[in-house]
């Protein structure tokens, strides 16, 4: 796969000075988006959102609207440090006026494949039809590997094009995880990149300039079949891009 990498939809590029003005117009950005009802937005984990989560908790939006989702899920239970859905709890959802029904998450704590197949069957059963889900916002991070979700180089879920939500094992963290595909996340109406730090900045470059390699570099593998796509990415992150915006 030498070709040159063109995206289906081309990318909308947005440098801030540092991760806080990032979140700050993230969150903007987010809060202007929030027009439809319900409004179904699919949340991240790692620790470049919390900023964004604090922001957004902090502003009167109209919460009732939302219905939450996520994009992959560590397995360990909710409680646990490393969960993906305690997080946003901690930042987001604990500070704002939220129904419990909204707040779909994955359930780590199950057995993988099960756990996997029952928010598959989750999100048929909400958005009802055979279509695939089509969800108003994707947050994604990216990692120094150019990972998204839990779509890491070279795991098994890269080439899964038949199911919407699947478990992961990675070898390098000798750790399965659960994650959307690339065939539900391209779906989106909106996909939204947070890219924070100079460690990110080669990774950054190489899914935005380099050839196209979605197995080396998965970030690629996103790419909205007819939704809009962003990167909110900081000056460190953005530094080794050659066509800067």
């Amino acid at each position: 796969m030498n070709e040159p990498f063109n995206f289906s939809v081309e990318p909308r590029i947005l440098v801030s000075k540092d991760l806080t003005e990032l979140s700050n117009r993230a969150a903007d950005h987010i809060a202007s988006l929030i027009t439809v009802d319900p409004f179904h937005f699919v949340l991240t984990g790692g620790s470049t959102p919390k900023a964004l989560y604090k922001i957004l908790s902090e502003k009167k939006l109209d919460w009732k609207n939302m219905q939450f989702f996520w994009g992959d899920e560590r397995c360990v239970p909710s409680d646990h440090p490393d969960s993906n859905f305690g997080m946003a709890l901690e930042t987001l959802l604990n500070k704002i006026s939220v129904d419990e029904d909204h707040v779909h998450r994955m359930k780590g704590e199950m057995e993988p494949p099960a756990a996997a197949f029952e928010y598959e069957k989750q999100l048929r059963n909400i958005f009802g039809g055979d279509a695939i889900p089509s969800f108003d916002l994707v947050l994604l991070g990216m990692g120094e590997d150019g990972h998204t979700a839990s779509l890491f180089p070279g795991t098994p879920a890269l080439k899964v094009q038949d199911r919407l939500v699947v478990d992961n094992y990675v070898e390098k963290l000798q750790a399965t995880r659960l994650t959307m595909t690339f065939r539900l996340l391209n779906q989106a109406k909106r996909i939204l990149f947070l890219v924070s730090g100079a460690s990110k900045a080669f990774a950054l470059q190489q899914v935005l300039e380099g050839e196209f390699d979605p197995l080396l570099y998965p970030s690629q593998g996103i790419r909205p079949v007819h939704g809009e796509l962003l990167f909110f990415v900081d000056q460190e992150a953005a530094s080794m891009l050659k066509r800067r915006p």
